[in-house]
Protein backbone atom coordinates (compact mmCIF):
# COMPACT_ATOMS: atom_id res chain seq x y z
CA UNK A 1 0.00 0.00 0.00
CA UNK A 2 2.83 2.27 1.10
CA UNK A 3 4.36 1.79 -2.64
CA UNK A 4 0.81 2.42 -4.10
CA UNK A 5 0.87 5.99 -2.83
CA UNK A 6 4.25 6.62 -3.18
CA UNK A 7 4.06 5.98 -6.70
CA UNK A 8 0.61 8.35 -7.13
CA UNK A 9 2.90 10.83 -5.64
CA UNK A 10 5.82 10.61 -7.06
CA UNK A 11 3.14 11.28 -10.68
CA UNK A 12 1.49 14.00 -9.27
CA UNK A 13 5.01 15.72 -8.65
CA UNK A 14 6.27 15.10 -11.82
CA UNK A 15 3.50 15.79 -14.20
CA UNK A 16 3.62 18.65 -15.67
CA UNK A 17 0.98 21.47 -14.59
CA UNK A 18 -2.17 21.84 -16.06
CA UNK A 19 -2.32 24.63 -18.85
CA UNK A 20 -5.77 26.36 -19.73
CA UNK A 21 -5.96 25.89 -23.37
CA UNK A 22 -7.10 29.28 -24.64
CA UNK A 23 -9.19 29.35 -27.68
CA UNK A 24 -8.61 31.37 -30.56
CA UNK A 25 -12.09 32.18 -32.45
CA UNK A 26 -12.63 33.29 -36.23
CA UNK A 27 -16.10 33.36 -38.48
CA UNK A 28 -19.09 33.49 -37.04
CA UNK A 29 -17.94 33.00 -33.16
CA UNK A 30 -16.01 36.02 -33.81
CA UNK A 31 -18.79 38.20 -35.08
CA UNK A 32 -20.53 37.02 -31.94
CA UNK A 33 -18.27 37.49 -29.72
CA UNK A 34 -17.69 41.56 -30.70
CA UNK A 35 -21.58 41.28 -30.58
CA UNK A 36 -21.54 40.65 -26.92
CA UNK A 37 -18.92 42.88 -26.00
CA UNK A 38 -21.01 45.92 -27.94
CA UNK A 39 -24.29 45.00 -26.13
CA UNK A 40 -22.52 44.60 -22.44
CA UNK A 41 -19.99 47.57 -22.85
CA UNK A 42 -23.00 49.44 -24.04
CA UNK A 43 -25.86 48.67 -21.11
CA UNK A 44 -22.89 49.14 -18.69
CA UNK A 45 -21.92 52.68 -19.80
CA UNK A 46 -25.46 53.73 -20.24
CA UNK A 47 -26.85 52.86 -17.08
CA UNK A 48 -23.51 54.32 -15.39
CA UNK A 49 -24.34 57.41 -16.93
CA UNK A 50 -27.69 57.17 -16.13
CA UNK A 51 -29.60 57.01 -19.48
CA UNK A 52 -31.12 53.40 -18.97
CA UNK A 53 -32.56 52.03 -16.04
CA UNK A 54 -30.70 49.34 -14.21
CA UNK A 55 -33.77 46.83 -15.03
CA UNK A 56 -32.94 47.76 -18.88
CA UNK A 57 -28.92 47.11 -18.27
CA UNK A 58 -29.45 43.43 -16.63
CA UNK A 59 -32.09 42.66 -19.68
CA UNK A 60 -29.13 43.56 -22.33
CA UNK A 61 -26.37 41.78 -20.43
CA UNK A 62 -28.59 38.15 -20.38
CA UNK A 63 -28.71 38.78 -24.25
CA UNK A 64 -24.86 39.06 -24.00
CA UNK A 65 -24.76 35.82 -22.34
CA UNK A 66 -27.54 33.96 -24.28
CA UNK A 67 -25.60 34.81 -27.56
CA UNK A 68 -22.30 33.63 -25.28
CA UNK A 69 -24.13 30.50 -25.19
CA UNK A 70 -26.15 29.46 -28.05
CA UNK A 71 -23.24 30.82 -30.51
CA UNK A 72 -20.02 30.55 -29.28
CA UNK A 73 -18.15 27.45 -28.40
CA UNK A 74 -15.67 25.98 -25.26
CA UNK A 75 -16.09 26.22 -21.62
CA UNK A 76 -17.42 29.49 -20.21
CA UNK A 77 -13.83 30.82 -19.24
CA UNK A 78 -13.31 30.09 -22.98
CA UNK A 79 -15.45 32.85 -23.70
CA UNK A 80 -15.04 35.26 -21.16
CA UNK A 81 -10.96 35.02 -22.17
CA UNK A 82 -11.65 35.95 -25.25
CA UNK A 83 -14.16 38.49 -24.83
CA UNK A 84 -12.01 40.48 -22.64
CA UNK A 85 -9.91 40.31 -25.98
CA UNK A 86 -12.33 41.79 -27.59
CA UNK A 87 -13.37 44.21 -25.03
CA UNK A 88 -9.54 45.49 -24.96
CA UNK A 89 -8.95 46.11 -28.22
CA UNK A 90 -12.03 49.01 -28.60
CA UNK A 91 -12.69 52.05 -26.62
CA UNK A 92 -15.83 52.87 -25.27
CA UNK A 93 -16.06 55.53 -28.26
CA UNK A 94 -15.61 52.73 -30.72
CA UNK A 95 -17.88 50.19 -28.54
CA UNK A 96 -20.76 52.57 -28.57
CA UNK A 97 -20.33 53.81 -32.57
CA UNK A 98 -20.51 49.65 -33.01
CA UNK A 99 -23.79 49.49 -30.85
CA UNK A 100 -25.34 52.55 -32.88
CA UNK A 101 -24.05 50.77 -36.65
CA UNK A 102 -24.47 46.97 -35.84
CA UNK A 103 -26.60 46.36 -32.80
CA UNK A 104 -29.42 45.32 -34.84
CA UNK A 105 -27.72 43.54 -36.95
CA UNK A 106 -26.14 41.51 -34.06
CA UNK A 107 -29.69 40.46 -32.61
CA UNK A 108 -30.35 38.92 -36.04
CA UNK A 109 -26.97 37.09 -36.93
CA UNK A 110 -27.44 35.75 -33.43
CA UNK A 111 -31.03 35.20 -32.04
CA UNK A 112 -31.88 34.14 -28.34
CA UNK A 113 -34.59 32.79 -28.43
Amino acid sequence: MRWLLAACLLAWATAAPAVPQLKTYSGEEAAALRCANTLALTAVTLAQNGLIKDIEKEVLLQVTVMILDRHVSGRWWQKKAALAVVRDRRDVDETLEDYQRYAQQCLRQFPIN
